[in-house]
């Protein structure tokens, strides 16, 4: 299976890594986009270790990009079959990198952007320890419905979004926020007045208070 790498920044502490942010980054981008959002929350999380890996295939088009996976159709469920093609990869990723540094999946936090957002609203609830928390900034869930079936772990979501995305429109959040709240996940939205396709300093702001509690630091 493919091995996923990209960058990293090490715990401010100095010490050996106690939590772990993984930062999943959108279409067309890589992991130097998210790793930025690092140094803005390492002062709240000092024993975090960060993670931004690239996704697993290279993006036409985009050069230096990489994409979960390729994005010939927006359909609901064209984007599941993406979603659960790509998923075994980032779960082999997670799973190295808890044995790795010793750690218990409620030491780590996904954070995803757009596409990375997908991924991480796909394979969080259906892993079987949960994670700490997932974060999602402009995203939506990568399907026309979060099967019941699937659903193995609840971890606590806040998703976040501008309600002028011109690219994820905002039927997308609030498709996202129905489903997770029906399946009785712990659920918090932010939307953010005026904001495009990005994240904003309140984004960020808000996202790291959550990363903070939801680690437990």
């Amino acid at each position: 299976m493919q091995q996923l790498d990209g960058l990293s920044l090490a715990p401010l502490s100095g010490g050996a890594p106690k939590q772990l942010v993984v930062l999943l980054h959108g279409y067309g981008s890589n992991g130097a986009d998210l790793i930025s959002l690092a140094p803005a929350w390492r002062q709240l999380l000092p024993d975090a270790l960060f993670v931004a890996p690239n996704a697993p295939e290279r993006c036409y088009g985009a050069p230096g990009g990489y994409q979960w996976w390729a994005l010939h159709d927006l359909g609901r469920p064209a984007l599941a079959a993406g979603a659960r093609h790509a998923a075994p990869v980032l779960d082999a990723y997670l799973d190295a990198l808890l044995a790795e540094h010793g750690l218990d999946a409620s030491k780590m936090v996904l954070v995803g952007f757009s596409q990375g957002t997908m991924m991480a609203l796909h394979v969080g609830p259906r892993r079987e320890r949960a994670v700490a928390g997932i974060l999602g900034y402009s995203g939506m869930i990568a399907g026309p419905s979060l099967d019941p079936a699937e659903v193995r772990s609840k971890p606590p979501v806040l998703l976040i979004r501008g309600d002028a995305d011109g690219i994820v429109p905002l039927s997308a959040y609030h498709h996202a926020y129905a489903e997770l709240e029906r399946h009785g996940i712990p659920l918090e939205g932010h939307i953010s007045r005026g904001l495009g396709h990005g994240v904003d300093p309140a984004g960020i702001e808000l996202g790291a208070k959550f990363v903070k509690r939801v680690l437990g630091t």
